[in-house]
This record gives C-alpha cells, sequence and structure tokens, in this order.
C-alpha cells in the first residue's frame, strides 16, 4: 500500500511541476529496486521509473517506451486513458549529464511533434542521474507549442 501511494504522490508531484519531489521519489525507488550490480545503468533508471509511475494505470494507457518522435526515440511516453483530463508525459533520461539537458534533448529533436494534435497538455519531463555524487534530478516543463 505505501508503494501505491509513493506512486501516486510522484504523479501527483509530476502533475505539479515539482520536479525536486519528483528527483527525491525516483531516488528512493531506484534505491529499491535496481540491484547493486546493475544500478549504473540507463536500462535499471528505466525500469524505476516504470514502477515509480505504477498508479498512473489509473489515468494512463500501457507506457510507450522507446517512441519514434520527431527527430528521436523518446525514451517513456504515458498517453492519457479516453476521457481522463490529465497532461500526456514525455520522459526523457540522461545518465551523467543533466536533467535540462534531457529537457532540451526533447525540444531540439522535436519529440513532441508526435503530439501536435493532442489537444491536451504535454509534460516534458527530464530525468538525470549522477553516479559520482549518485544523485538524482528533474526538471519538469508544460510543452509550449509553436
Amino acid at each position: 500500500m505505501d508503494s501505491l501511494e509513493s506512486s501516486e504522490r510522484l504523479l501527483q508531484n509530476t502533475w505539479a511541476l515539482n520536479g525536486k519531489a519528483v528527483a527525491e521519489g525516483v531516488a528512493k525507488i531506484h534505491n529499491k529496486t535496481a540491484s547493486l550490480l546493475k544500478y549504473n545503468s540507463e536500462n535499471s533508471l528505466t525500469c524505476t521509473v516504470l514502477i515509480a509511475y505504477y498508479s498512473s494505470q489509473l489515468y494512463y494507457m500501457n507506457p510507450v517506451l522507446e517512441m519514434p518522435s520527431g527527430n528521436g526515440i523518446a525514451d517513456v511516453v504515458y498517453l492519457p486513458r479516453r476521457n481522463v483530463e490529465r497532461p500526456a508525459l514525455l520522459v526523457e533520461l540522461k545518465w551523467n549529464k543533466s536533467a535540462q539537458g534531457a529537457i532540451d534533448q526533447i525540444k531540439k529533436k522535436q519529440y513532441a511533434s508526435w503530439f501536435e494534435e493532442y489537444t491536451g497538455d504535454i509534460l516534458l519531463v527530464g530525468i538525470n542521474y549522477h553516479v559520482k555524487t549518485k544523485k538524482h534530478e528533474c526538471i519538469i516543463e508544460k510543452y509550449v507549442r509553436e
């Protein structure tokens, strides 16, 4: 029950654009679920995000991994279920770089262009993990259509 409540809090913090709280939530789940042998990998971080957003099943269809979009591939995409008023989530993961770099990549490679016909809000979620500092960071922005 605690895991589901943590996941729901993480989702609420994502919708509220609270990157600091999302980074803290992802870090807790990463520490609880990742193998020490595989902890420092982007695949481990991807699995962590899928576990962290488990409660999203109430609001979103199954997450789409490695979704071709724009001029590249978006790491994880959450599309709202029909008749659910929630923003789409476009998640880009980075390793030893920066959360801002993840957001910049989404914009530069136009990952959100696939969503242009989508009428609801779209949130860009950049998550980074620094191996040396063992810190997670997250930046969340509303997508602005041009």
